[in-house]
């Protein structure tokens, strides 16, 4: 297994922005730019910068609504892999606290 291909891809969720920006379009939720700016108070630039990145690695899709632009998360396999990720979560959370790995 190359290792490569994972690393990026949990580097992705690593970033505090990009993570904002799921967690914002989480649950169906599609929102422009400016609708995430405002709810996660990050300037255009940033977020604009960082939705490309997802759009480019496929976890966020984008359709246009005349000249905006709406996103959303990719339905196939970031929406359920969330769910998942939730569900571990809420399963092992105090586990998460406690590891002193991760602490570091």
């Amino acid at each position: 297994m190359k290792t490569i291909p994972y690393r990026l891809f949990f580097k992705a969720f690593s970033n505090e922005t990009r993570l904002g920006i799921i967690n914002t379009l989480r649950n169906g939720h599609q929102k422009n730019v400016t609708e995430i700016c405002n709810e996660l108070d990050f300037e255009q630039s940033r977020v604009s910068h960082n939705l490309s990145c997802l759009i480019d690695c496929g976890f966020v899709e984008v359709k246009r609504n005349g000249k905006e632009r709406i996103y959303s998360l990719n339905k196939d396999t970031i929406k359920p892999m969330i769910n998942l990720i939730d569900r571990h979560i809420k399963k092992y959370s105090k586990h998460l606290h406690r590891c002193g790995v991760l602490k570091r």
